[in-house]
């Protein structure tokens, strides 16, 4: 019972809560993705932008955007062509997008914004693609969520989201539930001097979240059609598509 409690503490998904934890992970976000990912989240987050329709030319919107990572690597997959557009409710995950591309020398400059994924400040059908990589999860109502890049999608654009998952094969799993309890946890709490126990909340949003044909259904729910899935990794992560009609 004590177990189950900390759960249910640890998913809380009070804005100010989230805020708060991605704050304090910041500074060492990016180090920690690709140290506890061992590297395959860049590659999960360049299949997903190659996947986008053909001739990319955007504009792209990457929600939750988080560091900016998935909006440059929209940028990069259309030949440096698409303009990208991120927004996320995070002021110090901003700034570092922010720092991140002007290093890059884009142009013109990609739009980074505070905004609340749940209250999208876009008109409608504005993006030829609307994104995100693992930040749907930690919305309060992912629903929303999916209905407001459903709303701001170009009709005809893609909506694509990129989300951990739960391997299929009984060994992968166990194997993966051990290493994302017992090692992600202690290792991204340690590095990033975090209060907020946000290596601790990882595991437990991701075992908590709806995903393969259920996640699908609210896509479907929100007027998505041409549904599709592709698990990368043994499972690990999913990048889930849909188009606009």
């Amino acid at each position: 019972m004590a177990s189950q409690a900390v759960d249910l503490e640890l998913l809380q998904k009070s804005p100010e809560k989230v805020r708060r934890m991605f704050a304090e992970v910041a500074r060492r976000y990016d180090l920690l993705n690709h140290l506890l990912s061992l590297g395959m989240d860049v590659r999960w987050r360049r299949v997903a932008a190659r996947l986008a329709p053909r001739p990319l030319v955007g504009p792209v919107l990457d929600v939750c955007c988080g560091t900016g990572d998935l909006a440059l690597a929209y940028w990069r997959a259309s030949a440096q062509r698409a303009q990208i557009a991120g927004v996320d409710f995070c002021r110090q995950m901003i700034d570092i997008a922010q720092r991140k591309s002007s290093r890059l020398r884009i142009t013109p400059p990609p739009l980074w914004m505070l905004a609340d994924a749940l209250n999208l400040p876009f008109v409608d059908g504005s993006f030829q693609v609307v994104c995100v990589a693992f930040g749907i999860r930690n919305v309060a109502d992912p629903q929303k969520a999916l209905r407001e890049m459903t709303r701001v999608c170009q009709p005809g654009g893609q909506v694509a989201v990129l989300e951990f998952s739960l391997p299929q094969s009984s060994v992968i799993r166990s194997v993966y539930f051990w290493y994302f309890r017992r090692v992600l946890p202690r290792i991204g709490n340690v590095v990033s001097h975090n209060r907020s126990n946000a290596y601790g909340y990882l595991p437990a949003s991701v075992i908590e979240f709806a995903t393969g044909e259920a996640f699908l259904r609210q896509m479907a729910a929100v007027g998505l059609h041409n549904l599709t899935m592709r698990p990368l990794t043994w499972g690990i992560a999913t990048i889930y598509r849909g188009t606009k009609p």
